[in-house]
């Protein structure tokens, strides 16, 4: 039996594979790439930022893979297309993808405009469901096992408290099913599809949102369980996980980051 047993270490490397991960030029899905990278994996980059944050110039040399930083947004076709094109023949082949691009406006439902919603809509659903369409025909040419990690988020689950996030609520509901709808249509073809559910985690999203509205930074530091936020360093081990051959026998799932938010809410007006 003990013959059997695999050596845990290589199952989560990520040594010599291939990722692209969208948004990865800051924030979380910058933590996800230096992850991979960190993990020995070779990953190609696709934001909409004229330039990553300064520390991605280090990972090729800091970590020995390959990197690659393309411009490119995800709500236009043609860019998003032409981009995928230009990381495959770049990489040479791929292995798997986090679409991590997303946005988020706070706002009362009733002044929430048109073209507001229509673009977290746009960025956060179908940037996630065309980028992943891309990847999905290219592992299916190459013949070749993938993983695929969407970030779906608590709001996926319920309600962020103190928040008026009704637009950014709809668009990650339709990305956690969506994992959920590809991981079973995918896995005939040895595809596995799963996302991780964040809370309030450290990021230029979430900094932005407390300088707009202050009211939040005691909400994000005490109505979790744990009493603090997170930070990328608590995501970027469940991306890993999930991307690597250690969840081999995992599609469908989704695992919640969030210090223990979805399990109950402490009101931090009770607290000391």
């Amino acid at each position: 039996m003990a013959d059997t047993f695999k050596d845990i270490r290589q199952m989560y490397s990520l040594t010599g594979r291939n990722y692209i991960v969208t948004g990865g030029g800051q924030g979380i899905g910058f933590a996800i790439t230096r992850a991979i990278c960190e993990m020995g994996g070779n990953v190609a980059v696709l934001d909409v930022r004229d330039q990553p944050v300064d520390a991605f110039k280090d990972l090729s040399k800091q970590f020995g893979v390959k990197t690659e930083y393309l411009q490119t947004d995800v709500t236009k076709e043609e860019s998003l297309t032409s981009s995928f094109e230009e990381a495959i023949a770049s990489l040479g082949s791929l292995d798997g993808l986090v679409p991590a691009a997303g946005i988020v406006i706070d706002k009362p439902f009733v002044e929430q405009t048109w073209d507001e919603v229509n673009k977290i809509q746009q960025v956060n659903v179908m940037g996630t469901f065309f980028a992943t369409q891309l990847a999905v025909k290219q592992m299916r040419k190459q013949d070749t096992p993938g993983s695929i990690v969407l970030v779906a988020s608590i709001c996926a689950h319920q309600a962020a408290p103190g928040h008026k996030l009704s637009g950014y609520h709809a668009s990650k509901g339709a990305v956690l099913m969506l994992a959920k709808a590809l991981a079973v249509e995918l896995a005939p073809h040895n595809i596995r599809v799963n996302s991780i559910s964040p809370g309030y985690i450290e990021s230029d999203m979430t900094r932005t949102l407390r300088q707009d509205h202050p009211h939040l930074v005691e909400i994000m530091q005490k109505c979790p369980p744990m009493k603090r936020i997170g930070n990328p360093n608590d995501l970027t081990p469940a991306a890993v996980y999930l991307l690597s051959d250690a969840s081999a026998y995992t599609t469908g799932a989704d695992i919640l980051i969030t210090g223990g938010l979805h399990a109950g809410r402490i009101e931090a007006n009770s607290l000391d």
